[in-house]
Protein backbone atom coordinates (compact mmCIF):
# COMPACT_ATOMS: atom_id res chain seq x y z
CA UNK A 1 0.00 0.00 0.00
CA UNK A 2 2.83 2.40 0.86
CA UNK A 3 4.35 1.71 -2.57
CA UNK A 4 1.11 2.72 -4.24
CA UNK A 5 1.01 5.99 -2.29
CA UNK A 6 4.58 6.83 -3.26
CA UNK A 7 3.86 5.82 -6.85
CA UNK A 8 0.82 8.12 -6.98
CA UNK A 9 2.87 11.00 -5.57
CA UNK A 10 5.52 10.26 -8.19
CA UNK A 11 2.92 10.33 -10.99
CA UNK A 12 1.52 13.60 -9.65
CA UNK A 13 5.05 14.99 -9.59
CA UNK A 14 5.60 13.93 -13.19
CA UNK A 15 2.45 15.70 -14.25
CA UNK A 16 3.60 18.81 -12.37
CA UNK A 17 7.15 18.68 -13.70
CA UNK A 18 6.72 17.57 -17.28
CA UNK A 19 5.39 20.66 -18.97
CA UNK A 20 6.86 21.10 -22.44
CA UNK A 21 8.66 24.37 -23.06
CA UNK A 22 7.37 26.32 -26.07
CA UNK A 23 10.14 27.64 -28.29
CA UNK A 24 9.11 31.27 -27.84
CA UNK A 25 8.70 31.15 -24.03
CA UNK A 26 11.06 32.87 -21.62
CA UNK A 27 12.24 29.41 -20.50
CA UNK A 28 13.54 28.62 -23.98
CA UNK A 29 16.78 30.45 -23.06
CA UNK A 30 17.33 27.91 -20.26
CA UNK A 31 18.32 24.64 -21.94
CA UNK A 32 18.46 22.69 -18.67
CA UNK A 33 15.88 22.86 -15.88
CA UNK A 34 16.23 20.86 -12.65
CA UNK A 35 13.16 20.26 -10.47
CA UNK A 36 13.02 18.43 -7.14
CA UNK A 37 10.03 17.15 -5.18
CA UNK A 38 10.22 15.99 -1.53
CA UNK A 39 8.12 12.81 -1.39
CA UNK A 40 7.97 12.86 2.42
CA UNK A 41 6.37 16.29 2.64
CA UNK A 42 4.67 16.15 -0.78
CA UNK A 43 6.06 19.54 -1.76
CA UNK A 44 8.96 21.08 -3.69
CA UNK A 45 12.39 20.59 -2.11
CA UNK A 46 13.94 24.07 -1.77
CA UNK A 47 17.58 25.04 -1.25
CA UNK A 48 19.15 21.79 -2.46
CA UNK A 49 22.71 22.49 -3.65
CA UNK A 50 23.21 21.45 -7.29
CA UNK A 51 26.42 21.08 -9.30
CA UNK A 52 26.66 20.68 -13.06
CA UNK A 53 29.68 18.89 -14.54
CA UNK A 54 30.73 18.12 -18.13
CA UNK A 55 32.85 15.11 -19.02
CA UNK A 56 36.34 16.05 -20.22
CA UNK A 57 38.21 14.17 -22.95
CA UNK A 58 40.29 12.33 -20.32
CA UNK A 59 37.15 11.02 -18.55
CA UNK A 60 37.32 13.42 -15.61
CA UNK A 61 34.46 15.77 -14.68
CA UNK A 62 34.82 19.53 -15.15
CA UNK A 63 32.65 21.64 -12.83
CA UNK A 64 30.61 24.11 -14.92
CA UNK A 65 28.35 25.66 -12.30
CA UNK A 66 27.07 25.36 -8.75
CA UNK A 67 23.74 26.81 -7.55
CA UNK A 68 20.76 26.06 -5.30
CA UNK A 69 17.21 24.99 -6.06
CA UNK A 70 14.76 27.88 -5.48
CA UNK A 71 11.76 27.92 -3.10
CA UNK A 72 9.57 26.42 -5.85
CA UNK A 73 11.87 23.40 -6.16
CA UNK A 74 13.33 24.56 -9.49
CA UNK A 75 16.64 25.68 -10.94
CA UNK A 76 16.68 27.23 -14.41
CA UNK A 77 19.92 29.22 -14.53
CA UNK A 78 22.38 26.33 -14.34
CA UNK A 79 23.74 26.78 -17.87
CA UNK A 80 23.23 28.77 -21.05
CA UNK A 81 22.53 27.69 -24.61
CA UNK A 82 26.09 28.65 -25.57
CA UNK A 83 27.65 26.57 -22.77
CA UNK A 84 25.34 23.55 -23.15
CA UNK A 85 27.04 21.90 -26.13
CA UNK A 86 26.98 18.25 -27.17
CA UNK A 87 28.53 16.03 -24.52
CA UNK A 88 28.14 13.96 -21.38
CA UNK A 89 26.88 15.83 -18.31
CA UNK A 90 26.43 15.06 -14.63
CA UNK A 91 24.02 16.81 -12.27
CA UNK A 92 24.95 16.26 -8.62
CA UNK A 93 22.21 16.95 -6.06
CA UNK A 94 23.43 17.37 -2.47
CA UNK A 95 20.54 15.45 -0.94
CA UNK A 96 22.28 14.81 2.40
CA UNK A 97 22.43 18.50 3.31
CA UNK A 98 18.73 18.88 2.48
CA UNK A 99 17.62 15.99 4.72
CA UNK A 100 20.00 16.91 7.54
CA UNK A 101 18.47 20.42 7.67
CA UNK A 102 15.14 18.68 8.27
CA UNK A 103 16.63 16.61 11.10
CA UNK A 104 16.86 13.34 9.17
CA UNK A 105 19.85 11.09 8.56
CA UNK A 106 19.65 10.07 4.87
CA UNK A 107 21.11 6.99 3.22
CA UNK A 108 22.51 8.80 0.13
CA UNK A 109 25.02 11.62 0.34
CA UNK A 110 24.05 12.86 -3.11
CA UNK A 111 22.04 11.87 -6.15
CA UNK A 112 23.75 11.94 -9.54
CA UNK A 113 22.06 12.14 -12.92
CA UNK A 114 24.45 11.40 -15.79
CA UNK A 115 23.24 11.89 -19.37
CA UNK A 116 24.28 12.70 -22.93
CA UNK A 117 22.94 16.00 -24.23
CA UNK A 118 22.35 17.42 -27.67
CA UNK A 119 23.74 14.43 -29.58
CA UNK A 120 20.89 14.68 -32.11
CA UNK A 121 20.57 18.47 -32.26
CA UNK A 122 19.99 21.20 -29.68
CA UNK A 123 17.26 20.27 -27.17
CA UNK A 124 15.72 21.49 -23.91
CA UNK A 125 16.05 19.16 -20.91
CA UNK A 126 13.88 19.12 -17.81
CA UNK A 127 15.25 16.77 -15.14
CA UNK A 128 12.77 15.96 -12.36
CA UNK A 129 13.81 14.17 -9.17
CA UNK A 130 11.60 12.69 -6.48
CA UNK A 131 13.46 12.51 -3.14
CA UNK A 132 13.03 10.56 0.05
CA UNK A 133 15.67 10.04 2.77
CA UNK A 134 16.41 6.51 1.52
CA UNK A 135 15.73 6.66 -2.22
CA UNK A 136 15.41 8.89 -5.22
CA UNK A 137 13.94 8.60 -8.68
CA UNK A 138 14.59 10.75 -11.71
CA UNK A 139 12.91 11.31 -15.02
CA UNK A 140 13.68 13.55 -17.97
CA UNK A 141 11.51 15.44 -20.39
CA UNK A 142 13.49 16.20 -23.54
CA UNK A 143 12.22 18.43 -26.33
CA UNK A 144 12.45 17.68 -30.00
CA UNK A 145 15.55 19.24 -31.60
CA UNK A 146 15.23 23.02 -32.02
CA UNK A 147 17.29 25.56 -33.90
Amino acid sequence: MAFHSVFLIFLAGLAFFSEAVPQDSSDSKHPLVVKILDSVRGSPAPNVPVKLYKAAADGSWELLNSKQINENGELRELTTKEQFVTGMYKIELDTASYWKKLGLNPFHQHADVVFTANDAGYRHYSIATLLSPFSYSTTAVVSEPVE
